[in-house]
């Protein structure tokens, strides 16, 4: 893939469970330069209901804020935006009308991003806002719906993990109303350690040489020991020192902390009960305080993504061979499907270039369900691609990676892309037809070159123009092709071969 300039202003919005950011920046001579930052407030968390729903409130809060991000975004002509979704929009169900309306308030799609893709950008952002130092280092990121843990050397991620903790969800759940005790924060550091004791001897036995903190709560913790003096690194003495205060307190409205902003306050206690149980579970002595996180980490992925340094390329590339991929053969397949994209793109409307990324890493992944078993391997792969953890994919792609590989042979079940996000649900019918064609026309392994063949694509009409002679000398393709023009007629295409 050909190396990008990168845009002289670039921005990422990171859609959390209790505040959603946005920073925008130019990146010179490989350092981004923040021009601007825009946080909100949203608690996008507290308007999910137990049955996955997100009330009206929550909705046109979000939207409102949208809109003005979206604005600054237009003022600075950002030319180049990655805006993630997290805890929250993974959890929600039905959420397509909101990403609708969302997506045209900001002007930009929303990607909805696993925990553990999001542990690694938080990690990424972290690593390059921080000096380099030796040794291993573990990131902590207690956010509003989740936590993620890291452990990683230099700018590489080694363990990664998100729990189902936050602090908007643990303060609803153990602090509703306000109230804190003894009791209930008992409750809540418990519910913290049980989510933690799983990953605990992974993470210790690995084992780590400093520890870092980042995002909100972690973030407003160091400020407070700051505002009393300190140096804003974080112990374990400290923190309790800060529980105690919050229970003497009894209840959110009555916390007086200098360093704590207002908005901070009502879900301080739920983030310090997850904080005092990293630091006692991991055993962590002290923790530092980045900078950098999630939407630092968006930045510095989005360059990546533009100078061919694509985290999503690594993951393909890994996948490959962890699944034991005959590369020579996905290589074939590969060129195929690119010179037929080349051919149809305009009439089919697929120019813009995440078609032909999608479709590159469709062929080179086609056949890794063949690890598992022949049988059914296009779907072997089809659940792989879907349910695998594959940095640098947000689950959308993912989605779309998996449904284009589950169709790439037998018979197509259009109704598989129906929850595809627009207009992916109707360019996607057109991806798997030309990888279906490359996988067919390699279908003998030869490395012998194909011959030019024409591809004249009308609507759902697609003709093939083979070279004099050819197809009469390959009699087996000839007998697939036909097999494969019933197939597509099933599902309204037309294919004739000239």
């Amino acid at each position: 893939m050909a190396r990008s300039k990168v845009p002289d202003v670039i921005a990422a919005v990171d859609l959390g469970s209790n505040s959603f950011h946005m920073v925008v920046a130019r990146h010179s001579h490989g350092q981004i330069i923040i021009l601007d930052r825009l946080r909100e407030m949203v608690r996008l968390a507290a308007g999910l209901d137990e049955t996955g729903r997100l009330d009206r409130s929550a909705i046109e809060t979000a939207l409102a804020c949208l809109e003005r991000f979206g604005q600054r975004l237009r003022d600075m002509k950002a030319e180049s935006v990655r805006v993630v979704g997290t805890n929250t929009l993974r959890r929600a169900k039905r959420k397509g009308a909101f990403l609708d309306r969302a997506r045209n308030a900001l002007g930009h799609p929303i990607e909805i991003i696993s925990g553990i893709e999001e542990a690694r950008l938080i990690y990424l952002g972290v690593a390059h806002t921080m000096p380099s130092e030796p040794g291993r280092r573990l990131v902590a990121d207690i956010g509003g719906g989740s936590t993620e843990i890291i452990i990683g050397e230099g700018v590489q991620t080694r363990k990664l993990e998100s729990l189902y903790m936050g602090c908007v969800s643990t303060s609803s759940r153990f602090f509703d109303g306000g109230e804190v005790s003894e009791k209930r924060m008992k409750r809540a550091r418990l519910a913290a350690r049980l989510e933690l004791q799983p990953v605990r001897s992974t993470f210790r036995d690995y084992g780590f040489d400093s520890a870092v903190g980042s995002s909100g709560t972690i973030r407003s913790v160091s400020d407070v020991l700051r505002a009393r003096g300190g140096d804003g690194v974080i112990t374990p003495a400290a923190v309790e020192s800060l529980i105690d205060h919050t229970i003497r307190a009894g209840n959110v409205d009555r916390i007086r902390l200098p360093g704590l902003s207002e908005e901070r306050v009502p879900v301080f206690a739920g983030g310090l009960a997850i904080l005092a149980e990293i630091l006692h579970v991991l055993d962590i002595k002290q923790m530092k305080v980045a900078d950098g996180a999630l939407r630092e980490g968006l930045l510095y992925d989005l360059i990546g993504r533009l100078t061919d340094e694509d985290a999503r390329t690594r993951s393909v590339r890994a996948m490959q061979g962890r699944y034991h991929v005959d590369v020579a053969q996905a290589d074939r397949v590969e060129a195929t499907t690119q010179d037929f994209l080349a051919q149809t793109q305009k009439e089919w409307g697929l120019e813009d270039p995440f078609a032909a990324l999608v479709l590159s890493w469709s062929a080179k992944l086609h056949e890794i369900g063949l690890d598992v078993s022949h049988s059914h391997y296009h779907k072997h792969g089809a659940y792989l691609l879907e349910h695998a953890d594959m940095p640098g994919f947000p689950q959308e792609e993912q989605r779309i990676l998996a449904r284009i590989v589950g169709a790439h042979r037998r018979k197509i079940h259009l109704e598989d892309l129906e929850d595809l996000t627009p207009p992916w649900h109707l360019k996607v019918e057109f991806l798997i037809v030309i990888l279906r064609l490359a996988v067919l026309l390699h279908r003998g392994r030869s490395s012998a070159a194909l011959p030019k063949i024409g591809v004249h694509a009308k609507g759902r009409s697609l003709d093939l123009t083979f070279p004099s002679g050819w197809i009469e000398d390959y009699p087996l393709t000839m007998a697939d092709l036909e097999n494969e023009a019933e197939y597509l007629k099933s599902t309204g295409f037309r294919l004739k071969l000239l």
